[in-house]
């Protein structure tokens, strides 16, 4: 039986240090950055963290470590027992950037995401988290690798109009379908059909990327050496998708087991179809969740961390009115 670890990233942009940097190394750009790449909400913490771990203690007990990726960083995790708590391993930037420390500090999380794998101690079969990312139902190993190969999820798409209307590339909405693009294309897809990854949970090998960085080491360089986002980067979990599907080692989810609730679900939907939207989580085909921007769903749904508490807890939703 294979060991499984979680690789959770996480940075708290409040952190007067950090805020620092980020200003100062923004004010040192030499070319305009891209909206999505330097939006706050990318760095800010809203406690998404806790939800996170919680949902592992409570759905993946059996993840062998969990490994938080930080910049100089210490999470408070004093919430957790102990028996939990020393399960959990603090990963600075600096050790997965040996090597590589003209790049840093990076306020870039593709770059971070690239030399994830370079964790000492990390077991080959990984699960990567944002942690924005929950566990909403328990889940097994099989959830993620059936005989040693990743379980994906997403859908295979065409972006082929995007690569002929490069002024799109400006639209913070699209920025990751270009990263998803770039990944594709260093694996021999073409934009036009290409396997665009949830925003889930990403099971992943620590070999198979060792490899791709010892192929492409060039490219990862390039990815690595943006302390910001731009479209011109590659999507890690991307590229190891791709890699997968080129030689066959994979298993693509059937039916979608994840729910998404993206920023600006709320220009959309009213509080209460986003609470029914959430619900749904609450039910066991739904073994994800993701919550962007959770400050503005609390503004518009009194409760909300209770609700998410209980869809990754206990599960008794029942209870709850809005």
């Amino acid at each position: 039986m294979i060991d499984v670890d979680a690789v959770v990233t996480w940075v708290d942009g409040a952190d007067i240090a950090h805020a620092r940097k980020r200003k100062s190394f923004m004010d040192q750009s030499q070319s305009e950055l891209h909206e999505n790449a330097v939006n706050p909400h990318r760095w800010t913490d809203n406690n998404e963290l806790y939800f996170c771990l919680r949902s592992i203690q409570v759905n993946a007990p059996w993840l062998r470590r969990i490994w938080l990726v930080t910049d100089n960083q210490t999470p408070d995790i004093s919430k957790f027992p102990r028996s939990f708590r020393d399960r959990i391993q603090i990963v600075d930037h600096a050790r997965i950037f040996d090597g590589f420390a003209e790049f840093l500090p990076t306020f870039n999380s593709l770059a971070i995401e690239s030399l994830i794998w370079r964790i000492p101690d990390l077991a080959d079969h990984f699960v990567y988290f944002n942690d924005d990312v929950f566990v909403s139902s328990p889940v097994s190993k099989a959830d993620f690798f059936q005989d040693g190969a990743p379980v994906l999820r997403g859908k295979w798409v065409d972006y082929s109009h995007l690569t002929a209307s490069p002024e799109q590339r400006q639209d913070a909405a699209l920025m990751n379908h270009y990263n998803q693009i770039k990944s594709a294309e260093l694996m021999g897809f073409d934009a036009g059909n290409l396997f665009h990854g949830a925003h889930a949970i990403h099971p992943m090998t620590r070999s198979v990327m060792a490899r791709l960085f010892e192929d492409h080491q060039a490219e990862f360089v390039h990815n690595i050496a943006h302390r910001f986002r731009v479209t011109d980067q590659f999507l890690p979990q991307g590229l190891y998708n791709h890699a997968c599907i080129k030689t066959g080692n994979y298993t693509i989810v059937g039916k979608r087991d994840h729910i998404h609730l993206a920023s600006g679900a709320f220009d959309r939907w009213s509080a209460r179809e986003v609470t029914d939207h959430l619900l749904k989580a609450a039910t066991p085909d739904i073994k994800f969740l993701c919550v962007n921007d959770l400050p503005v769903v609390e503004r518009n749904i009194p409760g909300a961390r209770n609700l998410i508490e209980r869809i990754i807890g206990s599960g008794q939703t029942s209870e709850l009115r809005f």
